[in-house]
Order: C-alpha cells, then sequence, then structure tokens
C-alpha cells in the first residue's frame, strides 16, 4: 500500500525516509489525482498559512478534504497538526483547516524559530525507549476534545503551567507538535503505518 506526502512545502523528503525505512512506497501528493489509492496521507511541517494558500492554488483543499472525511488516515506534524486541528488561535482569519481532530492548537505557541528545542518524550505504544523530538515553531495544544488519546506530553513549565500534549490521536488522524521526521527514528511513521493497515483491514 502506498501513502502520500503532501509535497506542497516543508520536509517532505524526510517524510519520505521515514517511511521508506518501515517499508512502506511514497507517492508525492501536488494535484488531486494524486490522492487516488493512497492508504494514508502525511502533512509535512512548513508555514502553515502558505501551506493553507498553496492548498488552495493547487485545487487540493477541497478533494483532500473529502478524503479525509471519507476515512483517509492522516498524519500531520507541526503545521500539519495545525491544518487538521478543528481550532486554531493566533493565526489568520482566512486560514483554512480541515478540522478532523477535536484539538485547539496555538500557531508558533512554544515561540519563533529561536526558541526551538529538543527533548527525550517517553510516547505511548512506540516501545520503552525515549522518542527524541525536535520542536521547530510548534504549535501548543491547548483544549482536547474527549473523543481524542494524548500519546505524549511535556512536563509543566513556567510559559505553559500542566502538562502539554504533545502527541495525539482521534480514530485514524495523528497529529505532533514536533517534527519526528528530524531525527532518524522512524517508530512514529511505523505507528501511522499501522493505523492505516488497521484502516484497511476494517
Amino acid at each position: 500500500m502506498t501513502v502520500g506526502v503532501l509535497a506542497l512545502q516543508g520536509d517532505v523528503r524526510e517524510h519520505i525516509a521515514a517511511l521508506a525505512a518501515v517499508g512502506r512506497s511514497v507517492r508525492l501528493v501536488r494535484r488531486p489525482e494524486d490522492l487516488v489509492g493512497l492508504s494514508g496521507v502525511v502533512l509535512p511541517g512548513g508555514e502553515s498559512t502558505t501551506l493553507s494558500l498553496l492548498l488552495d492554488s493547487s485545487g487540493l483543499f477541497e478533494p483532500l478534504g473529502r478524503a479525509l472525511r471519507d476515512g483517509l488516515p492522516a498524519f500531520g506534524t507541526c503545521a500539519g497538526m495545525i491544518l487538521l486541528a478543528a481550532e486554531l488561535r493566533g493565526g489568520r482569519d482566512d486560514q483554512r483547516r480541515f478540522g478532523m481532530i477535536d484539538l485547539a492548537v496555538r500557531r508558533n505557541g512554544f515561540g519563533r524559530q529561536r526558541a526551538s528545542f529538543e527533548c527525550d518524550l517517553d510516547v505511548d505504544g512506540v516501545g520503552e525507549d525515549p522518542v527524541r523530538a525536535v520542536f521547530i515553531r510548534a504549535p501548543v495544544v491547548e483544549r482536547v476534545g474527549p473523543g481524542v488519546e494524548v500519546l505524549a506530553t511535556l512536563p509543566p513549565t513556567a510559559a505553559h503551567p500542566g502538562a502539554q500534549p504533545v502527541l495525539c490521536r482521534q480514530g485514524r488522524v495523528l497529529v505532533s507538535s514536533f517534527h519526528p521526521e528530524l531525527t532518524g527514528d522512524p517508530r512514529l511513521h511505523a505507528l501511522f503505518v499501522a493505523m492505516t493497515d488497521e484502516e484497511r483491514r476494517a
């Protein structure tokens, strides 16, 4: 089965490498016809407002939205999380989203480029070893809906009291605030591939 990677902007090459590492063939998604026959789709990091505009100008926004509503599994990282979230705080009024996971996220909530950081996370469902997480202009999750499963959190800080969800799943949708494609550890991509296999068997 083939997983698509939205290839309009962002860390496309790194996601392709991570998916190849877990044995999945990949198709670049740039046009509506590229969606046909996919078992899942990755929405990579990048600049969320630019991605929203490119989705419109490419004619992909509506077809991809229909595919997601029809059950196409999706994995959104950083800007991809913003595109899939139900609610965006701190974005542009005309910034479109797919609303596929019941989260409210704040754009650049962890700070701008100079506030980027890395840390180790305990992640449910990928084994005991921690996952290295790279946060670059990352969104902050400010509300988690009742149907959303939180798979990893950051500990509380002075800037962000309370544990911060950074990896969440709701049904066929997986999202992360961070960039798992930048570390060489494909376990989160393997988790997503397993989700696409679950959907195929259902």
